[in-house]
C-alpha cells in the first residue's frame, strides 16, 4: 500500500516538473482562457495622437477590465509594399491574435489575401469597405457629416468670406471631408469662397505626414485671403496649425481634439475646433463583439446619429454659434439634411 502511494506521489511530482519546464502542455481549458487582441497601425503608430492612437484608446478599457487579455501591435512604414503588409498581418495571426484591428485603407489589399488564409480570425478594418469576407468587418465613418459641422463653424467665424481645405492624399475618402466642409459652409453663406488643395495623389501617401508642405499650403491660403483653414491630412495638419498661429488666423483639426495635443500647445489659441472621428468607439465595439463570440462581419457605419462624428468646443471659440451648429446636427441625425460625399455636389 505504501509503495503504491509513493509511486502515485512520484508520478505527480514528475508531471508537475514537466509542466513547469514546458515539456508538456498545460491543461487546454487554461490555455483557452487567454485571448490576444492585435492592432496593425498605419503610419506613425499609436504614439502619435489622432487616428492611430484612437484605435488603441478604443481597446484599452477592455484590456484594463480583463487582465488576461494580451495586446500585440504592429505599424506600417512609408516604404511598405502590400506583400510586406500582408506578411505583418500573417505574423500577428500566427502569434494567436484574434480579433485583429487593421487601421487604414492602405491595408485593404493585404487584408483581402490574409483574411482568407485565417478564416477563424475576426478582422476589423478602419476606413475601408472593399474587403468582403465572412470574417471581416468594415469600420467606416460618415466623415462628411462631421466636416459639415466644422464647415458651419468656419462660415460663421470667417471675417473675409474666404476659407480653405487641405487634404492629405487625393482619395475618395478624403474627398468626403472636403465635400462636407464645403456643404456646411455654403449652408451658411452660399457665396463663400473656398480654396482647396491636396498634398499628394494616390498612391503616394506622403501627404499624410508632411508638416512642411502643410505649412506652405496653409500659409498660401491665408495670404490669399482665407482666415479659416481645415486640414484632413494627418500629421501634415501640424504645419497648418503653425501657419495659423504665426499669421493670427484660425485652423481646424481632425479626428481628435487637436487643441489638446502636447505638440500643439503653442498653437491651441488659434485652433477653432476639430472634427471628431470616433475611431475609438468603432474599434471598441468591434473587439468587444468579437471577444463575446458575436458575428462581426459586414459594414458598420458610424455617423453623427451613432456618435461616430462630431466637433469640439475646446477654448470656447464657438460659444456664440454652438446653438446653430447643434440645430443642423439634429437635422443631420433625423435625415432632414443629407450631406454630400462628392465635392462637386457640395
Amino acid at each position: 500500500m505504501q509503495k503504491k502511494t509513493l509511486r502515485k506521489l512520484g508520478a505527480s511530482l514528475i508531471a508537475g516538473a514537466l509542466v513547469a519546464t514546458g515539456l508538456i502542455a498545460a491543461a487546454p481549458a487554461q490555455a483557452a482562457t487567454k485571448k490576444t487582441i492585435g492592432i496593425a497601425y498605419s503610419l506613425g503608430g499609436r504614439d502619435v495622437p489622432g487616428f492611430n492612437q484612437l484605435a488603441y484608446i478604443g481597446v484599452k478599457p477592455l484590456l484594463d477590465k480583463d487582465k488576461s487579455l494580451k495586446l500585440i501591435e504592429s505599424q506600417d512604414s512609408p516604404t511598405a509594399t502590400d506583400d510586406q503588409r500582408a506578411e505583418r498581418l500573417r505574423l500577428m495571426a500566427k502569434r494567436g491574435a484574434n480579433p485583429i484591428v487593421v487601421v487604414g485603407f492602405t491595408y485593404a489589399t493585404a487584408l483581402g489575401k490574409v483574411a482568407k488564409e485565417f478564416p477563424k480570425v475576426q478582422w476589423g478594418i478602419v476606413d475601408d469597405s472593399s474587403v468582403t469576407a465572412p470574417n471581416v468587418q468594415s469600420i467606416v465613418f460618415k466623415e462628411e457629416e462631421g466636416s459639415y459641422l466644422v464647415g458651419l463653424a468656419a462660415a460663421m467665424t470667417t471675417k473675409s468670406g474666404r476659407i480653405g481645405f487641405i487634404g492629405g492624399v487625393n482619395t475618395p475618402l478624403i474627398a468626403k471631408f472636403e465635400a462636407g466642409f464645403i456643404a456646411g459652409a455654403k449652408a451658411i453663406n452660399p457665396k463663400i469662397k473656398i480654396q482647396s488643395t491636396y498634398i499628394s495623389n494616390f498612391p503616394d501617401f506622403s501627404g499624410f505626414n508632411d508638416p512642411a508642405k502643410g505649412y506652405e499650403a496653409a500659409k498660401g491660403m491665408y495670404q490669399n485671403g482665407a482666415d479659416v483653414v481645415y486640414a484632413a491630412a494627418g500629421g501634415t495638419g501640424t504645419g497648418m496649425h503653425k501657419a495659423a498661429s504665426e499669421l493670427g488666423k484660425w485652423s481646424i483639426g481632425v479626428d481628435a481634439d487637436e487643441a489638446t495635443y502636447p505638440a500643439h500647445k503653442d498653437y491651441k489659441a488659434t485652433i477653432l475646433t476639430s472634427m471628431l472621428k470616433r475611431v475609438d468607439l468603432g474599434t471598441r465595439a468591434f473587439v468587444a463583439d468579437a471577444l463575446a463570440g458575436k458575428k462581426t462581419a459586414g459594414v458598420k457605419t458610424w455617423g453623427y446619429k451613432q456618435g461616430g462624428v462630431g466637433y469640439t468646443t475646446t477654448g470656447g471659440y464657438l460659444s456664440s454659434v454652438t446653438s446653430v451648429i447643434n440645430t443642423y446636427a439634429k437635422k443631420i441625425s433625423s435625415g432632414a439634411v443629407k450631406v454630400p460625399t462628392d465635392p462637386k455636389q457640395a
